[in-house]
């Protein structure tokens, strides 16, 4: 089967039954966003507690929207959730596998138990002809597995895979999942591609490319994309590091080569590295596919390492600021969470740079609007403070971390009057030395400039 973007075989335009299992971020948004499309939704989760939570109107995640949308769904009786997947895929049309595929310990690879696991769950519970769909990230050739899997498990079973990668920014879940650059969609037979348009009706019918392929190339994209747009992330940062020994803005730079349409702007902002849920996980995973099949991901082996030295080199520009020593050094650090809009902590660049500089001997404060919750755990030794006012009071130094917009607009002035000694490391390139020079900075640092 070849693409076919943005053209869908026409199916029967009625409301489809759909199970979702996993109620995870990928889960959670994809089954609320379904629900608005007017499908009708049941969500599942093992976790008694997140089933409780979710029932009450309690959104165990953060994102920006999906509160409201999934009361609105679930007031509407499109949207439930339950804690038994049996009763959920009693007579769906789909069942999407949107379970946690994390980086397995020791060799890279994803880990596909929960996968494997929730397919031969799926395969008991299935009455009627059913296409289960890979919503998780997995490796090329995992969709087959997952065939072979249910197959093994119910030989009288009626059913397709399908390969459906999710490409969502925490954060824009929500307009990413309504209005998306393309949908990917990887099938085997014409009966999966006429569920999975009937599904996604609402977005061609406005002319969202949907992207038909065969299974082994819905797996590729996913990993590809995500490579790529981390490679991406990491030749800024290494430029940007060239062009504070030459004496080049990596803004000015940066704008330059973006507006090149071969380019484009996205993804080239240098920062502190890459984090997150996906890049990560992704890049790792790629680079073990590659060595699995004698192609050596080359270029993604790079990115890894160099992304881990960025981090590193955030570290050594905090410490230079504080004269060669953080010792004794009371640190006010903004933003923790790998990216703003979000809760997530997973690889976030903090969890490397905060432990040095606590394990260095300094007094740590940290503001972040959504991060405490995951980040008590995660980041011990810290003093967690509502306001970046008071944690620069009597500081030694303020580092932005994460760009969210509290950190946007902060009044400089204040800030530097608050602190021992005002000195900014300014992580994410938000302010210029001018204006934190004019507001009364001593010193001030930021990354490529």
């Amino acid at each position: 089967m070849g693409f076919r973007a943005g053209k869908a075989i026409q199916g029967k335009g009625y409301t489809m039954r759909i199970a979702m299992i996993g109620t995870g971020y990928v889960g959670l948004v994809s089954g609320v966003c379904f629900s608005d499309f007017g499908h009708d939704v049941i969500c599942v989760d093992k976790d008694p507690r997140k089933i409780e939570m979710l029932e009450r109107g309690e959104v165990p995640i953060y994102e920006p929207g999906l509160d409201a949308l999934m009361a609105k769904n679930v007031e509407a009786g499109r949207l439930s959730f339950t804690g038994d997947l049996a009763s959920a895929v009693d007579g769906a049309d789909a069942v999407f596998i949107a379970v946690g595929t994390p980086t397995r310990r020791g060799d890279g690879h994803a880990d596909l138990t929960y996968v494997m696991a929730a397919a031969e769950e799926i395969a008991h519970a299935m009455t009627g002809y059913t296409v289960v769909v890979t919503k998780s990230t997995v490796p090329v050739g995992t969709n087959r597995k997952v065939k072979q899997t249910i197959a093994k498990a119910n030989p009288q079973a009626e059913f397709d895979v399908a390969s459906n990668p999710e490409f969502l920014r925490e954060g824009a879940a929500i307009d990413d999942f309504m209005r998306p650059d393309r949908v990917v969609v990887g099938v085997q037979s014409d009966r999966a591609a006429e569920v999975m348009n009937d599904i996604y009706r609402p977005l061609y019918l406005r002319d969202f490319p949907v992207v038909t392929t065969d299974l082994e190339s819905a797996e590729m994209i996913k990993y590809a994309a995500n490579a790529f747009l981390a490679a991406k992330i990491t030749f800024i940062n290494e430029i940007a590091a060239l062009c504070e020994k030459v004496g080049a803005d990596v803004k000015e730079v940066s704008k330059g080569m973006g507006l090149d349409n071969r380019i484009g702007n996205k993804f080239l902002h240098a920062g502190p590295g890459y984090g997150g849920s996906c890049f990560p996980k992704d890049t790792q995973a790629l680079a073990r596919i590659g060595q699995d099949h004698a192609v050596p991901m080359q270029i993604t082996e790079t990115v890894i390492k160099v992304n881990e030295e960025i981090k590193r080199r955030m570290i050594d520009k905090i410490v230079d600021l504080l004269d060669g020593s953080v010792n004794g050094k009371t640190v006010a650090v903004l933003g923790v969470t790998f990216k703003p809009n979000t809760d997530d902590m997973r690889e976030a660049p903090s969890l490397t740079i905060v432990p040095a500089l606590v394990g260095g001997g300094a007094k740590v404060r940290v503001v972040d609007p959504q991060g405490r919750r995951e980040g008590e755990a995660l980041l011990p030794g810290v003093t967690w403070m509502d306001d970046p006012y008071k944690a620069a009071q009597k500081a030694d130094a303020i580092v932005i971390l994460t760009e969210w917009n509290e950190f946007r607009a902060l009044d400089l002035k204040k800030l530097a009057k608050k602190m021992s000694t005002p000195r900014m490391a300014d992580l994410r390139n938000i302010y210029s030395r001018r204006d934190a020079k004019r507001a009364g900075f001593e010193d001030y640092s930021a990354i490529g400039r």
